[in-house]
Formats: structure tokens, C-alpha cells, sequence
């Protein structure tokens, strides 16, 4: 297991935590704090919808209130170059996005990783709501406390370079404790913090973001909606504006309930189908990432999930051309849509690692 947050061979050693300024990462610096470690504090400015730096004044009344060192970061532009910009471009490649993954794995953590050696701090933290496990020498992550909260799934592409320097302090708590015990420590506006939910910088419908965020030109006019012998079903506003799996806010009224079971780039077309035609039993992960490769494609049963919090299926994953895996489902799985990450967990719960699904 990691070793406890107050281990003595750990006290006073700094670590560099990500500060948001909501409950959880405030929670995780006192915890940290009272642990013994000395705590910095780095707040990243990622995105600000309308300016808004609440969340700024937030963390520094905190780290003030604690003691602690506190600074911030402003990452912005390479937020809106990495995270932002993949998003749309997905939605345009008929993709869809997993832009919270993509963060925490190809920015949030490294960057808090980069700082921390800049600053010649050890260890790294954040309020993420996961475990870390040791295993033959190897560190993986694993479900955290509250089953609700669990945020594993978002981060099976974290290396071991990363893995090796995360302190989780919220991994045992649920949130309800956590709201609790900022309460106790007299923080009570951390503790009625409410939750963020959805993608930071498009909490609200994504085609109404991609309208304000790509040029009328960029987007297709209006396409076919076909079933699947390609008899055409009516109108719809432009591929983009659909993933596969969908079912509400098609704007198309049938007889008979239907989902997006393929979504047809080069001619604008969406094709509708009931959902027992959305089932799959394999599929292939690129830009993938496996803490120990061959306990995963060694022919071993897996369990897989496409979707936080759901599904959760039996497979087998091997090898295949062209550097990706190839994943063969044990239980059918419906709407597998390109651009979705897959993550691989063993019977107990441990992250194995993930993928993109092609």
C-alpha cells in the first residue's frame, strides 16, 4: 500500500499541491499540513469562463489562513492549445472527446510535476479522489473510498515517474467526511462548497460551444439522418452535432426509439438504428499506456470500462498491428465510440492502465 501520510521518515518534507480552491483540494492541504509535511500550494490557471478568478482568491485565502506558501500559474494559452482545441477538433474527426482525461494525463499532473522539480519539491499532490497500491515494485492506482467520487478512471495514462511521486490524501475519505472535517477545522464556507460537475470550460451543451468556438465555415450545413439500409429518416444539423450512442435530441420524432450508431465524415450523414445494433465485442486503443504490459496482454481476464462510474466488462486484450491493442469483450458493449478512453482494472479494483478507442 503507500506509505501513510505520516510516516516519520515523511515529516517536513515538502510537496507541491494542486490548489483549486473547492473543497477537496483544500481538504487535501490540511490534511497534508497535519501529517506534517510542508505544504506549497500552486493554483493553474486553466480556463476562466468570463475572467473569473474566484477560485483564485479562494486558494490564496486559504494557503493564508494555513500558513502555507501559495503561487499561480498560468497555463491558459496551452490549455486552449491542448484541451480546448483537441475537443473541437474531435467533434469534427466524428470523434468524441475525453477532454478531462487528456488533462489530468498530459497536463495537469505533469506540469505539477514539472513545477515541483523546478522548485526542488519531492512529492506531488492533488485533491483527486483515488488509492495508490504497490505491487512487485510497481505503482498503480486504485478505486478510492467513496465509490461516487472514485477518479481513476480519468488517470490511466499517469507513468510511473508521476505515480511514484503522488501523495493522495482524499483516497480514504468520502466526500461527505471530507466536508465534515472542514467543518471541524472551522472552514465551514470549504465544507458547503458545492461540487464541480461536467467539463470545466463547457458545463452546458458542447454544440452550443463548438458554434461559439469554430467559424460558421468549419461546420457542416445540414446532413441526412439514414437508417441502416441507407433509406433516408429525415434532417439533421451537421455531423458534429451527434455522437454515437445517442438517442436524445436527435430532433427526428419515429415510431420507434433509435440511437446514432455511425456517424459518416466525408458525406455528413448519421445513421440511426435501435440500440441491439449498437453492440460490439471488440474494439482497438491507441495512444495507450499499461503499468505492466504483459500482465495485461498475457491472455489474462480484465475488467473494462468505456464511461465513468458505468459499465464495467469482461475482456481479453492482445496485441495488434500497427502499435495498438486490440480489446475482445467477454459481454457484448454497446455504443463504443471512436475517441472514448478505455480504462483496465484487475478483480480488485487496481488501474491497469488504458487507451484511446480507435
Amino acid at each position: 500500500m503507500e506509505q501513510p501520510l505520516n510516516n516519520d521518515r515523511m515529516m517536513k518534507e515538502q510537496v507541491l499541491l494542486g490548489m483549486s480552491g473547492g473543497t477537496d483540494s483544500s481538504v487535501a492541504a490540511m490534511l497534508l499540513q497535519e501529517a506534517g509535511y510542508e505544504v506549497v500550494g500552486v493554483t493553474f490557471r486553466f480556463y476562466e469562463a468570463e475572467g473569473g478568478e474566484a477560485h483564485l482568491d479562494d486558494a490564496r485565502q486559504l494557503a493564508a489562513r494555513l500558513g502555507i506558501r501559495h503561487c499561480v500559474r498560468d497555463v491558459r494559452d496551452e490549455f486552449r492549445r491542448r484541451i480546448v482545441r483537441y475537443f473541437t477538433d474531435e467533434y469534427l474527426a466524428a470523434c468524441t472527446p475525453v477532454p478531462c482525461t487528456l488533462c489530468n494525463n498530459l497536463l495537469k499532473w505533469p506540469l505539477l510535476a514539472q513545477m515541483a522539480d523546478e522548485l526542488g519539491i519531492p512529492y506531488i499532490a492533488t485533491g483527486h479522489y483515488v488509492r495508490k497500491v504497490c505491487r512487485e515494485g510497481k505503482f498503480y492506482l486504485a478505486p478510492a473510498a467513496d465509490p461516487d467520487k472514485d477518479q481513476s478512471f480519468f488517470l490511466w495514462g499517469l507513468k510511473q515517474d508521476i505515480l511514484r511521486r503522488m501523495l493522495l490524501p482524499m483516497g480514504d475519505l468520502t466526500k461527505a467526511e471530507a466536508r465534515a472535517y472542514a467543518a471541524r477545522r472551522g472552514f465551514e464556507r470549504v465544507a458547503e462548497k458545492k461540487d464541480s460537475l461536467g467539463v470545466c470550460f463547457c458545463p452546458g451543451d458542447y454544440r452550443a460551444f463548438l458554434r461559439r468556438e469554430l467559424p460558421a465555415s468549419a461546420l457542416p450545413g445540414r446532413g441526412q439522418f439514414l437508417d441502416e439500409k441507407g433509406d433516408f429518416l429525415g434532417w439533421h444539423e451537421g455531423y458534429p452535432f451527434y455522437t454515437v450512442g445517442q438517442r436524445r435530441g436527435l430532433g427526428i420524432h419515429l415510431n420507434r426509439a433509435v440511437y446514432v450508431k455511425e456517424i459518416r465524415r466525408e458525406r455528413n450523414e448519421v445513421v440511426l438504428a435501435p440500440l441491439a445494433s449498437l453492440y460490439r465485442t471488440r474494439m482497438l486503443l491507441k495512444d495507450w499506456n499499461l503499468v505492466d504490459e504483459a500482465r495485461v496482454t498475457g491472455g489474462a481476464e480484465v475488467i473494462v470500462k468505456i464511461r465513468y462510474r458505468k459499465q464495467a466488462n469482461r475482456c481479453r486484450v492482445s496485441a495488434a498491428d500497427g502499435g495498438l491493442l486490440r480489446v475482445d469483450l467477454l459481454e457484448p458493449l454497446e455504443a463504443i465510440a471512436s475517441g472514448q478512453a478505455a480504462a483496465f482494472y484487475d478483480a480488485e479494483g487496481v488501474l491497469l492502465g488504458g487507451g484511446i478507442i480507435v
